[in-house]
């Protein structure tokens, strides 16, 4: 068994693989150091704690994680609270850096006794439709490689080569939605108890703590922007303006650790399995970060994914891995939902002229007003922000 990426998804897989007795190895482009410092979100969903604790990998996120149930939503009408730990199924997310959710899941899979191999970039995945398919490797000194298996795993993104090797029956759902975050990831310590989400005339403003010492800021900006196009002082001036400091209270500063724009896009593959090449995480889907669901998804998926491949390799019985496809974007989708329905709650509708500009703020205000109001919205509103 290949597997091809070293993220959440690979790794989880990894791990459940090898201990259901499949030899497997994993393939991972950039070295180790990358590996564990890859800055990405950090809010877990209550099911991704409970897979991770049903194999015995959680004991970082128990350590260092912290509980997180409450949201808060700022307008120039003023701001009102969800503690949406208590609402819906009353669960919560856990706020624990991607980066340090890899590096657990990389000591369990090595001390375990895993292979990886890092500094290797699969090329193409070859065959996929036979039994015997092959990874083209480019080895960490240069030189092309081969590995065969009986099946490959493309845990390696949206740029990888299993996306890059889908035979002409995949096909891709593709969304571009025309909005824009900087994503600034500061050394200050968070300014709210609650995650923010900040509706503004300038734009979407987001406060999300990772750590007592460092919390994450988001800025819708235009596309094309450049990261580093404006100093620092600007940009806490403009979140000041855009969280409403003046009237809420000061933003705690500092300086600004990472810097990225994210395009908002979404992508399905549909569908997951091609013959012996299987897809997971963000080579099976790509998620705006609107609402925190692409590792929380990776991680439900290699679950899937390795019981499926456990069935089939150690007990002969492929009926898993016929159903993994449409198990896996059956959640898929409903993520996709909940996220496209968070972006219109944040941002205005782009390229909206006059008086449909109108028409469309006007029901993004009414949403608003009714996710303060209703306990039914609320409830609902819980129930897929914590779900996937």
């Amino acid at each position: 068994m290949v597997v091809l990426g070293a993220g959440p998804a690979g790794l989880l897989l990894g791990n459940l693989l090898h201990r259901g007795g499949i030899d497997c190895v994993v393939l991972e482009r950039a070295d180790r150091g990358h590996v564990q410092t890859r800055a990405r979100a950090g809010f877990l969903a209550a099911n991704t704690v409970r897979i991770l604790d049903r194999h015995g990998l959680a004991g970082g996120l128990h350590r260092h994680g912290r509980e997180h149930g409450a949201c808060e939503f700022r307008t120039a009408e003023g701001r009102f609270r969800l503690d949406y730990g208590g609402l819906g199924r009353g669960e919560r997310h856990t706020v624990y850096p991607q980066q340090d959710l890899v590096t657990d899941l990389l000591t369990h899979y090595l001390e375990a006794g895993g292979r990886i191999h890092f500094g290797t970039e699969a090329l193409a995945v070859h065959d996929a439709g036979t039994t015997r398919p092959s990874v083209a490797v480019r080895e960490t000194d240069g030189r092309p490689g081969h590995w065969r298996a009986r099946y490959v795993a493309g845990c390696d993104g949206r740029h990888g080569a299993a996306r890059r090797s889908l035979p002409p029956g995949a096909v891709r759902h593709h969304r571009d939605h025309g909005i824009s975050w900087l994503g600034l990831l500061a050394q200050a310590p968070p300014s709210l108890d609650a995650v923010g989400y900040a509706v503004h005339d300038r734009g979407f403003a987001g406060h999300m703590a990772r750590t007592p010492e460092v919390t994450r800021y988001y800025l819708q900006c235009e596309r094309g922007t450049a990261a580093a196009a404006r100093s620092d002082e600007d940009l806490w001036d403009e979140l000041d303006t855009r969280m409403y400091a003046p009237e809420h209270g000061p933003l705690n500063r500092g300086r600004f650790l990472h810097r990225g724009v994210v395009d908002f896009e979404s992508d399905v593959i549909e569908p997951l399995r091609h013959g012996s090449l299987l897809l997971a995480g963000d080579a099976a889907s790509l998620i705006s970060p609107s609402a925190a669901k692409g590792a929380n998804l990776a991680v439900l998926e290699a679950e899937l994914l390795a019981h499926a491949l456990v069935a089939d390799l150690a007990h002969g019985d492929p009926r898993a891995l016929d159903r993994y496809s449409r198990q896996a974007l059956a959640h898929i989708w409903r993520a996709q939902e909940f996220s496209h329905w968070m972006i219109r709650l944040l941002h205005r509708e782009p390229s909206a002229p006059g008086s449909e500009s109108f028409f469309h703020e006007s029901l993004r205000l009414s949403r608003l007003e009714s996710l303060r109001t209703s306990r039914t919205h609320q409830d609902w509103f819980a129930e897929n922000y914590t779900g996937v």
